[in-house]
């Protein structure tokens, strides 16, 4: 039996498809094949259904195709991540929460199998599924960091410092930080008119890190609620995947 399409699966489809046309006829075929491409992770929930046996909640299914939909098309073809300095970290939250229910659903898959004789607690199965979610995070940062220093591009954005502390400049050799503000910063010469020190990539990973950290821990909260009163709550149950009973 085919799944019948969510309205907002169809809306964002109808977009990506304009964005692809529009891309094409501006001659920019990068974003062009970025469009293609959110059309295939479209597929992902569907293909998830029918391959593996298990049901995407139409909560979560809308939660994967926004994500998807702003990362690539608002993020990647128009410029979100540049306009909208907070949109990598909606992101991340969001990336944060979706890997945790990931997580936490194949935990939750073996738990309930007959097959394991050991079960765990909804504490315990929260805790599997955060440490899914942030090792996914760290894996992304990995590939963020590879790309960036063999590929020469810039996923791991920069961020501009006004103030560094470093012992290195404590002037006894000791191990006292000494504050130092930042006003100009040259390269070869050149003053920058940056105001501040260019970091690359440090600030961006950690902070990455810390909006998947947040997002995680709000999805375990959801799962242990839903573990603790299985059946109850429509907030979880719309999140959580679930596997199909065999007939």
């Amino acid at each position: 039996m085919t799944r019948k399409r969510t309205k907002i699966e169809i809306v964002l489809t109808v977009l990506v498809v304009a964005s692809i046309v529009r891309q094409m006829f501006l001659g920019n075929y990068h974003n062009m094949f970025l469009g293609i491409l959110a059309l295939f992770l479209f597929m992902i929930p569907q293909m998830v259904d029918k391959k593996l046996g298990v049901t995407v909640p139409v909560g979560l299914e809308s939660v994967i195709l926004i994500f998807i939909f702003s990362a690539e098309i608002l993020g990647e073809v128009n410029a979100f991540y540049v306009k909208i300095p907070i949109w990598d970290s909606i992101l991340h939250t969001t990336n944060g929460f979706l890997m945790a229910a990931i997580g936490f659903a194949l935990i939750d898959m073996f738990n309930r199998s007959e097959k394991f004789s050991v079960k765990m607690s909804p504490f315990f199965v929260a805790f599997v599924a955060f440490c899914f979610s942030m090792t996914i995070g760290v894996l992304w940062e990995f590939f963020e960091f590879g790309m960036d220093w063999f590929f020469q591009t810039d996923m791991q954005k920069d961020w501009i410092v006004s103030a560094i502390n470093s012992v290195k400049l404590d002037p006894t050799g000791g191990n006292t930080p000494v504050h130092l503000a930042v006003k100009t910063v040259e390269v070869n010469g050149k003053d920058l008119g940056l105001g501040g020190y260019l970091d690359i990539g440090l600030i961006d990973t950690m902070k990455d890190l810390i909006v998947n950290f947040i997002g995680a821990v709000v999805f375990s909260f959801i799962g242990v609620c839903y573990l603790k009163n299985r059946g109850k709550g429509k907030l979880a149950a719309s999140l959580i995947p679930q596997v199909k009973e065999k007939k």
